[in-house]
């Protein structure tokens, strides 16, 4: 009997499976024999030639150490472009590099910062909030107000600092490029655009 032809998303479940068992470095037998089913079903399964039921769908999923959601999360353009969004009143462009909240509640996000300064930041534009912030500076020089002082952060460094001393990042002699990482507060306090 012929097999109606599978859809994207079967297709890119069997994708995703055969790839986690190659990235581990193993046959089918090795995974067939860790979702407790036959290297010839599992094969079958992987080539398209047989339905994939609920069950062994859960059963590879646990051997390959994934989630059942993970294996069939549909396959979205959307998903793969990150845009950038724009605060032009607080001189930030931002590509959220993190969809979901990482390991940790940690996010990680590139920003392009035009405003400039040294000079004194008004108190409004100063951010406090529990926790710890991380950067690096890719291009340019990002000038770090901590408290009182002004720090300058050169491309090739980073700084980590406690964010409950009040801060704000300004670039130095044109705009600068950061990656950095937020826990909960930090994304809250810093990517929600203050109106």
């Amino acid at each position: 009997m012929q097999q109606e032809p599978d859809s994207a998303l079967d297709s890119t479940v069997r994708l995703r499976i055969r790839g986690l068992r190659r990235a581990r470095g193993w046959s089918l037998d090795n995974l067939a024999e860790r979702a407790g089913i036959s290297p010839s079903q599992l094969s079958r399964i992987e080539t398209g030639h047989r339905r994939i039921n609920l069950d062994q769908l859960a059963a590879i999923a646990r051997a390959l150490g994934t989630s059942l959601d993970q294996l069939v999360e549909p396959v979205n353009d959307a998903d793969v472009v990150i845009r950038p969004q724009q605060d032009e009143r607080r001189g930030l462009t931002t590509w959220l590099l993190s969809r979901d909240d990482g390991p940790g509640g940690m996010t990680v996000a590139k920003m392009r910062i035009t405003a400039g300064g040294a000079g004194p930041v008004a108190p409004d534009d100063l951010g406090v909030h529990p926790g710890r912030d991380w950067f690096t500076v890719l291009s340019g020089t990002v000038v770090l107000h901590l408290g009182g002082r002004a720090i300058r952060v050169e491309a090739g460094q980073a700084a980590e600092f406690p964010t409950m001393v009040p801060h704000a990042l300004r670039c130095h002699g044109g705009p600068a490029e950061i990656l950095c990482i937020l826990d909960h507060e930090g994304r809250r306090s810093h990517l929600n655009a203050r109106k």
